[in-house]
């Protein structure tokens, strides 16, 4: 008979874990170290952003040509504002220009050399004290053709023109009105000073007739100084 086999063999101790891992001193004093500086770091940054200045608002491109344009935008007030950036690229990704100028006032920029009937996407920042703003919102605008700048300028020319020749016009209008007054007035100087000639003439005359009449009045009748004939 088969024997009855005995308990089964308690299986053999498992693997036993070792003691928990530490890091090292070295590390716990760099973790110690680089904490602080990351806090510094952040609050730097923080302080850096806050005070950037605010985006330059209202970009509008005008005085559009075939191969320049010009750009303005204005400041939000109470902003320290040392510079602006302006980046500047063609829709098509051929060409891209950076123009950046500091110490200077100016909310406008000129932008030269451009292709005509061509496309531009432009963004402007502000630069402070602290570093530079927020790009402003993309500004998309159109060169215009060669051919389409020229009638507009003879048409101004014609313009131009024109209002000289109503200048000229007027300022020749303006000299005869000028020449005329100065004539009637002359005219008038000439009339009265004939007039009061005459008056004075007259009152002359008028007073020596007054003064011959009194000696004529008073004079004696003379007498004939031959005696009468007596008749023998």
């Amino acid at each position: 008979a088969a024997q009855g086999a005995g308990p089964w063999p308690s299986p053999g101790p498992g693997p036993q874990s070792g003691p928990p891992l530490r890091r090292p001193a070295a590390m716990a004093r760099f973790s110690a170290f680089l904490n602080p500086v990351l806090v510094l770091f952040s609050c730097d940054l923080c302080l850096v952003r806050a005070n950037r200045p605010p985006s330059p608002v209202n970009v509008t491109v005008t005085q559009l040509k075939a191969n320049s344009a010009t750009v303005s935008w204005d400041v939000p007030e109470g902003d320290v504002v040392i510079g602006y950036a302006i980046l500047q690229q063609r829709q098509d990704g051929q060409m891209q220009r950076f123009i950046r100028e500091v110490n200077t006032t100016n909310r406008a920029c000129v932008l030269w050399d451009l292709a005509e009937d061509a496309d531009y996407i432009i963004q402007v920042q502000s630069i402070g004290l602290y570093g530079e703003s927020q790009a402003s919102k993309r500004v998309h605008f159109r060169t215009l053709k060669e051919t389409d700048r020229l009638p507009s300028n003879s048409s101004n020319q014609g313009d131009i023109t024109m209002e000289g020749l109503d200048k000229d016009r007027q300022l020749q209008t303006g000299e005869i009105i000028i020449i005329v007054a100065v004539l009637l007035m002359w005219a008038a100087v000439i009339a009265l000073f004939c007039r009061q000639y005459d008056i004075i003439k007259d009152n002359d005359s008028n007073n020596n007739k007054e003064k011959t009449k009194p000696s004529s009045e008073h004079s004696t009748p003379e007498r004939p100084s031959g005696g009468l004939l007596r008749s023998k």
